[in-house]
This record gives structure tokens, sequence and C-alpha cells, in this order.
């Protein structure tokens, strides 16, 4: 299975609401629950006025489509990265699943995930 790591740095926000987001922006997760207005996007798309923010983040993508029978991917990539002391955060959107990873770590989760027969590119 095939990994694309994505250019540029992610932000992981949590947020007032969805009012100040730039939704026509490449890449933007937004989560609503009954807790938490949460947010995914590049660093320099991220909107000033949130909670929490936690830059830093890098993004692969699984470069497939999906499909909701499909069972075990995320879990192969969280072990591959755990067996490297590698922290992750999930997306998930219809078609594709992302991974993001703190920017120091990008290196070491290529080389697990590479190690585990996934192509990172």
């Amino acid at each position: 299975m095939k990994i694309r790591i994505i250019d540029g740095e992610f932000s992981v926000l949590k947020t007032k609401n969805f009012k100040n987001i730039n939704f026509d922006s490449k890449f933007c997760f937004a989560c609503k629950t009954d807790r938490e207005y949460s947010l995914v996007t590049k660093t320099s798309d991220a909107p000033n006025d949130c909670l929490n923010r936690e830059d830093g983040w890098r993004a692969m993508a699984i470069d497939s489509q999906l499909d909701f029978s499909l069972v075990g991917v995320l879990s192969k990539i969280c072990d591959a990265l755990s067996r490297k002391g590698v922290a992750l955060f999930a997306v998930s959107t219809y078609d594709t699943d992302y991974v993001l990873v703190k920017k120091e770590k990008l290196e070491t989760a290529v080389q697990a995930l590479t190690d585990s027969g996934f192509e990172v590119y």
C-alpha cells in the first residue's frame, strides 16, 4: 500500500466555533461533537482565535480509496509507528485516511512504515 507525504506543516486546533475557518483551503478537517469543535488544517491557514492549538504536525495520506469493508489498515499503520515510539493523530474522510505525526518524528515514521511493507513517497 502506498502512503503519500503531504507538503507543509499542519496544526490541530480546538476552537469555539467554525465561523473563522477557511473552508476553501486545500486541507481542512473539521469535526463538531457535543463537547468540542476541532480542526486540522495547514498551519498557514489556521485561525488565530482558537482555544487550544498544537502546531508542528506533518501529514501522510493513504494513497488509494479505501473501501469501507477493509479491515486493519489503520491498525497496521498504528502498530508500525508505535513500535518505533511515534505518536499519531488520525483523520478519516469518506475516501481517504490521513495520519499526522510530529514533524521531528517524520523520518522515523517513514522508516517504520517502509520496514512494515508500505511504500512511502
